[in-house]
């Protein structure tokens, strides 16, 4: 029999880790989880998630109505559903705003593969969702081509939303997420990022397969694909308007099957990259003489 008033506290416990971090602002973010076929647990909206109690905890059904519970549901509740409606076996769901993976969502900036070993095994590709006004239904189903494929997915211009068995290891996705897209942010200030080979790559997936973590890199369905190349979510990026502008794509690290694939647009950034300088540097001489 199931601890209700212990899953409450562990809300609470992710929404103050979430607060600490800084990853929901004030009354951001949303912590679900669900207790029964037709019952989930829903943290209020415009309540801190750093300060919440048991008692603020709500009840609502599957079609988002509210059960039970002293203040109103997340006004995102229905984005929590849908994904259980897509993976019933899924029992918890967290929504906030990283600021480090939410600057990727605002500049939709593919999350760049085979850079770090833990992430590889954790996450995989990333990804990143058309944007959609939050609230309503059609918000909820912009993450549906994506819920089987990963268990976090980046809101476009929002935020992220993460899912597992519970809410810690629903949370943990975010927690993992965050922290590398800052990596990859203090690396690119650096000059540039570094990838692992093909071969290292895909040594770090037949790792994660051994370990039961699913990738959709290990399907048939993308046993031909360049493993770093951010194949598994390509197809839709040119609709959600995602597109590689910070980050070069990595060289080509081959296929599954020991294929190779080009690196597309390599270099490209490089190039506009210093023409940016050289343009810059122009203006600055110009000035100079006024």
């Amino acid at each position: 029999m199931q601890n209700i008033h212990k899953i409450k506290q562990d809300i609470c416990e992710i929404g103050k880790r979430i607060y600490a971090k800084g990853f929901a602002a004030a009354n951001d973010g949303n912590i679900t989880v669900r207790v029964s076929e037709n019952e989930v647990l829903c943290t209020p909206t415009m309540h801190c998630k750093g300060y919440l109690k048991p008692e603020d905890i709500s009840v609502v059904d599957m079609t988002g109505k509210q059960l039970s519970g002293n203040k109103k549901r997340s006004s995102e509740a229905l984005l929590h559903l849908e994904i259980y409606k897509q993976r019933p076996e899924l029992k918890s769901v967290v929504h906030c705003h990283p600021p480090h993976a939410t600057a990727f969502a605002v500049a939709r900036e593919p999350i760049p593969q085979c850079v770090l070993p833990e992430v590889e095994v954790f996450l995989g590709d990333v990804p990143i969702t058309k944007y959609e006004t939050p609230g309503g239904q059609a918000f909820a189903d912009t993450v549906i081509p994506y819920i089987h494929k990963s268990n976090v997915i980046i809101l476009a211009n929002h935020g992220t939303v993460s899912f597992g068995e519970n809410v810690e290891r629903a949370y943990w996705w975010t927690e993992i997420l965050d922290a590398y897209c800052r990596i990859l942010l203090l690396s690119r200030q650096l000059g540039h990022v570094q990838y692992l080979s093909g071969d290292k790559s895909r040594e770090l997936l037949e790792l994660k397969d051994k370990w039961g973590f699913t990738d959709p890199r290990l399907t048939k369905e993308f046993e031909n694909c360049d493993i770093c190349a951010n194949d598994v979510f390509r197809d839709s990026w040119e609709a959600n308007g995602v597109s590689r502008r910070a980050f070069d794509a990595p060289p080509a690290a081959g296929s599954m099957s020991g294929g190779a694939a080009p690196a597309a647009a390599a270099g490209k950034n490089v190039d506009e990259e210093q023409l940016v300088k050289l343009i810059t540097a122009e203006v600055m001489r110009q000035m100079g003489k006024a």
